[in-house]
């Protein structure tokens, strides 16, 4: 009866709840639960195991290049991070309001680790991120015109709760970017959060983006205008580690 039960949850796609039943029966753990409590232990463990299962699928899909988390993030005073104020952002209602941030900062301040330390959180919340480098993205949608792939691939960042876009700026904006640049923000606007990180002050991002002035308005419209803004301060992290080593 035992081995037909397990075979049955295992064919349901239950096999956590399988694999602690077979315990209990093996291990004669059964006595001193009613059905009720054994009903509720299986069934909390079916659930947790899912859980985790998403969330590391989750965070196998974001892409991530570093283990970043809040509970690491250095507020000292020169960086000029407020820590309630990222405290706020950390509880990801930002993301449900369907609101943006921008962190810039000069290279080595750490953006990168504070986005990624956010889309990591938001993981952990079940929510879809995806982190890319911006001028990688733009890249291979590049390629998806080509290979007629582009609104599939457009279809699958606008699916993305959080989009990350790292290293904003660095290069120069081609028709073909700011053309892939306008349809992604327009996609997400106001259904969707988007994380930009930059060396460049939001200030110059008209000058980079370049191209027909009506363009550059509406994508920064649509992007500064519901978001939270950092702008990191401070020497480079990097060079204090060097210093410690």
């Amino acid at each position: 009866m035992n081995n037909q039960t397990i075979d049955k949850l295992r064919s349901m796609r239950l096999g956590a709840m399988a694999r602690l039943h077979l315990q209990h029966v093996e291990q004669n753990r059964l006595e001193g639960m009613t059905c009720d409590e054994y009903l509720a232990l299986l069934t909390d463990h079916q659930w947790e195991d899912r859980e985790n299962n998403k969330t590391e699928r989750l965070l196998k899909q974001a892409s991530f290049r570093q283990n970043a988390n809040l509970a690491d993030i250095n507020y000292s005073a020169e960086r000029n991070l407020d820590r309630n104020m990222f405290a706020r952002l950390g509880t990801l209602d930002f993301v449900s309001r369907k609101e943006n941030i921008i962190i810039c900062g000069a290279s080595g301040t750490g953006k990168s680790y504070l986005c990624q330390a956010l889309g990591h959180q938001a993981c952990l919340s079940g929510i879809k991120t995806l982190y890319t480098i911006t001028a990688r993205l733009f890249k291979k949608l590049k390629l998806s015109k080509v290979d007629g792939t582009y609104l599939k691939e457009l279809e699958k960042l606008t699916k993305m709760e959080l989009l990350i876009l790292d290293d904003f700026g660095l290069q120069a904006f081609d028709n073909q970017d700011r053309e892939t640049l306008m349809d992604i923000i327009d996609d997400r606007h106001g259904k969707k959060s988007t994380m930009i990180s930059s060396q460049i002050p939001v200030s110059a991002w008209y000058e980079i983006i370049g191209g027909e002035g009506t363009i550059a308005d509406a994508i920064l419209d649509r992007i500064v205008n519901s978001s939270h803004r950092i702008d990191l301060k401070g020497e480079s992290l990097r060079k204090g580690i060097l210093k410690q080593e």
